[in-house]
């Protein structure tokens, strides 16, 4: 269960749209099913976990296609997080993220999708992970016509 906190302010970060148990699962490297309780709080995320409790960051979530897309300031808030760590780009597991979503996608039009967003954020992601990415995107391009023509 995701579960907004209340706060005095009301205030509401921006990146929360990005939350999903997916997205945490993958960066702390643990089963969905082992997430019992995740909390969003105004600057932080809470995840409770079996044999885990660890906060997150909200920059440190890759943006889905469930929700509206990333926009100019969600940006400057993964840019501002990058620099911050010295990383300047997206963490690693975004990659990792964006795989597991290409080879989930069972039509041609929800895959077009997921590139579509991955192309707006590609300057996040390393030149090796943009490579990668292209390359899976091909092969589930062909094995979704495949499926269709076979």
């Amino acid at each position: 269960m995701i579960t907004l906190e209340p706060t005095n302010s009301n205030y509401v970060n921006p990146l929360f749209k990005f939350v999903t148990k997916e997205a945490v699962a993958l960066l702390l490297k643990i089963p969905v099913e082992q997430i019992k309780r995740i909390r969003c709080w105004a600057h932080v995320i809470l995840v409770v976990s079996e044999h885990l409790v660890r906060f997150v960051s909200y920059a440190d979530l890759p943006p889905i296609l469930e929700v509206e897309p990333p926009t100019d300031k969600d940006i400057i808030t993964w840019r501002k997080r990058w620099r911050k760590l010295k990383t300047y780009k997206a963490p690693n597991f975004w990659k990792d993220f964006y795989t597991q979503k290409y080879r989930e996608s069972t039509s041609k039009t929800t895959l077009q999708a997921w590139e579509r967003l991955v192309s707006r954020i590609k300057f996040a992601l390393s030149y090796d992970a943009v490579q990668t990415l292209k390359n899976v995107f091909q092969e589930t391009e062909n094995l979704i016509a495949v499926s269709v023509s076979g």
